[in-house]
Parts: C-alpha cells; structure tokens; sequence
C-alpha cells in the first residue's frame, strides 16, 4: 500500500506593496501544490526557508511602492541579502516565477537572462510607449523553441495585464541576437504590442529554463469562466493554469527520478 504524494511546496513572497501573493499561490494549489507564505523582511533575515521548498514565486504588484521604478528597490533588497542563498537554490534545481512586478524585480537583479552568469542587469522593462497603465486581456504566444519546463505544451494564451512599466528593452544588440540564438525569449505578444515592447517580448528565462519572468498574469486565468469572451468563444486556447501545473509535474519529476 502506497502513502500519500507529498506535494511540491512552493514559497510566495509577501508584503511591501506586493499585492497578488494570494492570487499566485492559489494558482499554484489548484496545480496541486502547497504554498507557503514568505514575507520580504522575514526571508532576507532568514535564508533557511528556502531548503523548503522546491519553487520560489515573484507576485505582481507594487513592491515599495515603484518610487523608484518598479521592481527596483526589491531587486536591491533581495540581491544584498539572498544572492548566494537564491544561487544555491537555483543550482539545486528549484524553480522560480516572476509575474509582472515579480518579473520587474528579477531582470533588475539580473537573474534574469543573466547571460554572464553573474547576476548584472542585462535587460530592463520601462513605461509603457503610450504612457498609461495598460489593464486588458492581450493574445501571447509560447516559443515552442524555448525547452523551459514552464512551458511544456504551451501555444497561445490570452492573459490579462495590469502594469505601467512592462516595455521591455535590451542593453545592446548583442545582448538580443543572445537571446535569439539562445532561444531565451518564452512569449511574445501577438497582433497588439500592448506597451511597445522590443520585438513583442512578454516573457523570458535564463539559460537553465528554470526560471521564467513575464508580464501577463497567468495566474488571473485559471478558469475559463474569467475570460471576458468566456460565453461568446468556446475556445480561448490554453489556459494559464497550464503554466502552475507544469512547474509543479516537472518538479514531481525531478524527486522521481533525481539527476
């Protein structure tokens, strides 16, 4: 007779202005995951949660407020307190997802793409090119390139986004044909570039494929009936669940059959 699956944890930061911490760890548990919750201030004086768990989530929101740009201050709180810890935890193989500010936050401290490999902001994410906060569901399209677990299975998917700084932009044109080679970019927009975003670029990873950042919120769609369009179209292509459950089969995966 077999026990019960553990299930895979998952750690959510919290407080200072993040705001959809409870959105994304409910996206997580109807993956089927357990959901912890970490405040900022009680992670960066304590590192030890992180051998807890196996996935690490960046919620969107307004971390300290975005007064001097969103994801900023966050960025420099995490990376002067965590730097080593988050390596390791990454290099162990754990997981992590940044979702709009969280995203934000993870390109400022150069986890992501992190080409160099030594955590220097190499891409950024600035206002929008009309110059508003752009809150509407957009068409986005998964790299079928990009072998990131995040994204096994995915095509396009119509997400919400709700932010004024998501235009994303490259340090130069080298950085870009990178990216390309490399296959890092994981969606683009498609049909409207919401926010003027360089070649529609929604979504990236790191080299490993085990850390995903995109603007859109996948985890406002995990049911069909919050499409907008839910009664008019019986096909609204993937949904953002799709995503949560991914990372959680894949770290199942993992614990069955270690590398």
């Amino acid at each position: 007779m077999t026990g019960k699956r553990t299930p895979v944890r998952v750690g959510i930061l919290s407080g200072f202005g993040i705001n959809a911490d409870v959105e994304l760890g409910q996206a997580f548990e109807q993956a089927g995951a357990q959901v912890v919750n970490f405040p900022v201030t009680s992670l960066a004086e304590s590192s030890e949660s992180l051998a807890s768990v196996q996935i690490l989530g960046f919620p969107g929101g307004f971390s300290f407020g975005d007064h001097l740009g969103s994801g900023r201050v966050l960025a420099q709180v995490l990376r002067g307190h965590l730097r080593q810890h988050l390596q390791r935890f990454i290099e162990r193989g754990g997981l992590v997802l940044g979702v709009c500010n969280g995203f934000q936050t993870l390109v400022k401290m150069g986890v992501l793409p992190n080409l160099g490999g030594d955590w220097t902001p190499e891409v950024t994410l600035i206002g929008n090119d009309s110059g508003v906060f752009q809150d509407r569901w957009v068409r986005v399209a998964a790299n079928p390139a990009n072998l990131s677990p995040w994204l096994r299975g995915l095509g396009d998917l119509d997400l919400p986004i709700r932010h004024g700084e998501g235009r994303f932009q490259v340090r130069d044109q080298n950085l870009l044909q990178a990216l390309r080679q490399q296959n890092l970019v994981a969606f683009t927009y498609q049909g409207e570039n919401p926010n003027g975003a360089l070649e529609a670029i929604a979504g990236l990873t790191d080299p490993t494929g085990r850390i995903l950042g995109l603007m859109p919120h996948p985890e406002a769609f995990t049911n069909r009936l919050q499409h907008p369009l839910w009664r008019r179209r019986k096909d609204v292509g993937d949904l953002g669940l799709t995503v949560f459950r991914n990372g959680v089969e894949h770290c199942l995966a993992q614990r069955a059959n270690p590398p």
